[in-house]
């Protein structure tokens, strides 16, 4: 268990227990980060109330007890700065709560109940910020823009991280480059478009009988290729007349 030379034991001891309470059943909105090693000071992080000019913002407070807690209340503190009548600009939290309506008999609980409740319903009549609590009683709505921009710049809530897995690892397979299959681990062409000659002999096969042969096609001869093997057949029948006539001529000498 943890110890603190500032608190006495049966103290240390109320508090681990309220703080285990805390954590397993958190108030709405409210979330008390334990430190084992230091119960004297208590964080925690409230969201902004809906409907308030804190919607959608955390807050980070601190309570600070001293060495005779309970007898005498936390001091509490905004860590995140904000526009508020009841919060000074040094995060001085002023509520009856923590001063002249403190009883020791109230918990840590109640405390972060009260403070999450000054977001909704502040009190400028017994403002820490003057200029926060005049403006929220002569023009509201000029209190509530500066109490946005404060929690805009200050009190963002941080944006969850994008999820990894099955989803982004099939989003990445699609962005493939569409000249190229992946088959086996193997990166294989893009298939070519079928040409004429290819085409007909697919629908030869498609109209025969799937056990039948299909004769390999010749390869196809060039137009040069033709004319040459003409002109040969052509000079050999002319050597070849050439030697008839001699022939017959020999013969009628004789």
């Amino acid at each position: 268990m943890a110890t603190n030379e500032n608190l006495p034991p049966n103290v240390i001891k109320q508090l681990a227990k309220e703080l285990k309470n805390l954590d397993e059943t958190p108030p709405e909105g409210i979330k008390v980060l334990v430190n084992d090693d230091d119960f004297s000071t208590i964080f925690a992080d409230i969201e902004g109330p809906a409907g308030t000019p804190y919607e959608n913002g955390i807050f980070r407070m601190k309570l600070l007890l001293s060495h005779d807690f309970p007898q005498s209340p936390p001091k509490g503190y905004f860590l995140t700065k904000i526009f508020h009548p009841n919060i000074a600009t040094n995060g001085e939290i002023c509520v009856n709560t923590l001063k002249k309506d403190w009883n020791p008999s109230l918990g840590l609980r109640h405390v972060l109940l009260v403070v999450r409740c000054l977001l909704i319903e502040p009190f400028p009549e017994s403002a820490l910020n003057e200029q926060a609590g005049k403006m929220l009683l002569e023009n509201y709505e000029e209190y509530a823009r500066h109490a946005r921009l404060y929690t805009g710049i200050h009190a963002v809530k941080p944006k969850p991280k994008s999820k990894t897995g099955a989803i982004s690892e099939c989003t990445t397979a699609l962005n493939v480059d569409q000249k190229n299959v992946v088959s086996n681990g193997k990166v294989l062409p893009h298939p070519t478009p079928l040409t004429t000659n290819t085409a007909s002999k697919v629908s030869a096969i498609n109209g025969q009988d799937q056990n039948a042969v299909v004769p390999a096609m010749e390869p196809a001869i060039g137009t040069s290729a033709i004319e040459k093997k003409e002109g040969a057949v052509t000079a050999k029948v002319q050597v070849d007349k050439k030697k008839m006539d001699a022939r017959k001529k020999s013969l009628k000498r004789l």
